[in-house]
């Protein structure tokens, strides 16, 4: 229960979620922990649930200010970083027609602008041998109604994530993105969709999967900490399906 001793691991979005769960996983595994959310309220909450060795950080990955002090506080605090878990973001669906300019850079900016400024206001931080986990998506890869700004978005942080993988690894820093299918998380609640649509979702998302059910964010975050931890030290530029088997259907 301490593959992360020593270790200083950063979760955006860390305040629900996938980032909450993986937040909890590498403080119980050692972890000194840093997480950032938009919520004030819910940082601290988590934080205190938490305990000692955990700082909360209130920023918003859409504003570059916000990263740079995110950045800077976590330094100051432990003085140094070792994982880096790009987390926050956003999904809001929609056809084609349906998107407009403001819903398209809302999401471009929580998705994909905010991974990409986040890996490069992280970079002074990062120790040699530090790991950088994208949270990725089967919709990267696969074909989806009603979900062409999201794909898009998730479809670039994969690209991003491989690109990193090669450009960073002369520093030590191994670069791996997490393949994430259907999770049970407030996610797409926050969308916006009637809670007609939301469960109409969920049986669709569950009758495509294998095993016949969401995935919970815990089991996530066990993929996380395998990333985060010495154990992966020879996994550089992998994308590792969290996904119950979803895209076993890809054709």
């Amino acid at each position: 229960m301490s593959s992360l001793a020593g270790k200083v691991a950063l979760v955006t979005g860390g305040n629900s979620g996938i980032g909450l769960a993986t937040a909890r996983e590498f403080h119980a595994n050692g972890a000194k922990v840093v997480i950032s959310g938009r919520d004030p309220e819910t940082l601290e909450r988590v934080a205190r649930q938490l305990g000692s060795n955990v700082l909360a950080v209130h920023a918003d990955v859409t504003r570059l200010n916000d990263i740079d002090q995110l950045m800077a506080r976590a330094y100051e605090t432990f003085g140094k970083l070792d994982v880096l878990f790009v987390n926050a973001g956003i999904f809001k669906g929609a056809s084609l027609e349906e998107v407009d300019e403001a819903a398209f850079d809302e999401m471009l900016n929580a998705n994909f602008k905010g991974a990409y400024f986040t890996v490069q206001k992280a970079l002074p931080f990062l120790n040699e041998s530090a790991s950088i986990i994208f949270n990725g998506s089967v919709n990267a890869l696969t074909g989806i109604a009603n979900s062409s700004l999201y794909t898009a978005n998730k479809g670039a942080v994969h690209g991003l994530a491989r690109a990193l993988a090669a450009e960073l690894i002369g520093r030590g820093i191994r670069v791996n993105t997490i393949t994430i299918g259907p999770t049970s998380t407030q996610l797409l609640t926050r969308s916006g969709s009637s809670q007609a649509i939301l469960d109409a979702q969920d049986v669709a998302r569950i009758s495509r999967s294998p095993v016949k059910r969401l995935g919970r964010p815990e089991e996530v975050a066990k993929v996380a900490l395998f990333l985060a931890s010495d154990d992966s030290s020879f996994v550089v530029g992998a994308e590792i399906a969290a996904d119950g088997g979803w895209l076993l259907n890809i054709i």
